[in-house]
């Protein structure tokens, strides 16, 4: 008998998140993941995150992995939707300019002939409270939205490993720049891409750590501080001269 779904924490009509193995591995433990979802008729979103450069050596073939995951979570598994990511062996973020073009020709690929539900998660590797790391996800989210991502999911800052290292002000960073990348055609977003990822990808051994979230937030109000704020203006404008139209949107 199935358990009621008030007691389980997560109702059926939430978002029931379940991993693929990499690279396109399939074991017991997910197979029971994804009968148990299908079992209590909940919404299923299947995750893959293909890793550049291990078994996969070069973008070309992180791409076509990349897909092919996408494939066998909807078509073998029935997924509601599918959020992938890939990541640097080397840095392990996913806003590296290889990781941004294997997720880009991947969505591209999906979008262009189904008519799936697609997203992707952010991983930076600068943390918050400082211009690399809004930097970095708003590369992704102009990679997202020209590629034809409905969804985005982020930001894990500081490579998502720093505990209390993430705010609000990446996610909304992130959603500022996908509505600001929905006017750009796609030469455009590459243009714009290219200025904005040689702004931070000569930093990655340097990247900084930024600050926890109480130290550049409000943890009572949930705000951000006048740090932060300002470090937010600078990443914004330096955006727009990246030709980012931001105009009525921050």
């Amino acid at each position: 008998m199935l358990p009621d779904a008030g007691q389980c924490g997560l109702r059926p009509c939430d978002s029931h998140e379940y991993s693929q193995l990499n690279e396109l591995k399939i074991d017991l433990d997910f197979l029971r993941e994804a009968q148990h979802i299908r079992d209590i008729g909940a919404v299923a979103m299947t995750e893959q995150m293909p890793i550049f450069g291990g078994f996969l050596p070069t973008l070309e073939a992180t791409a076509v992995s990349d897909v092919a995951a996408h494939l066998a979570a909807f078509g073998m598994f029935g997924t509601s939707y599918h959020l992938d990511g890939p990541i640097h062996v080397r840095w392990g973020i996913t806003t590296a300019r290889e990781t941004l073009q294997a997720a880009g020709h991947a969505a591209l690929a999906m979008d262009r002939n189904t008519d799936t539900l697609i997203a992707n998660q952010y991983y930076t590797i600068a943390g918050p409270c400082t211009e690399m790391a809004l930097l970095e996800t708003a590369a992704q989210a102009v990679t997202d939205t020209a590629s034809g991502r409905e969804l985005v999911s982020g930001v894990a800052a500081a490579k998502g490993v720093a505990e209390n290292y993430t705010t609000g002000m990446e996610a909304r960073v992130m959603g500022e720049t996908a509505m600001a990348a929905c006017k750009l055609s796609v030469p455009k977003a590459n243009e714009v891409l290219n200025n904005i990822v040689s702004k931070y990808e000569k930093m990655y051994k340097t990247a900084p750590k930024g600050k926890k979230f109480e130290e550049c937030y409000d943890p009572v109000k949930v705000l951000p501080t006048e740090e932060y704020l300002e470090v937010y203006e600078r990443a914004m404008k330096k955006l727009e001269d990246c030709g980012l139209p931001l105009k009525g949107i921050y």
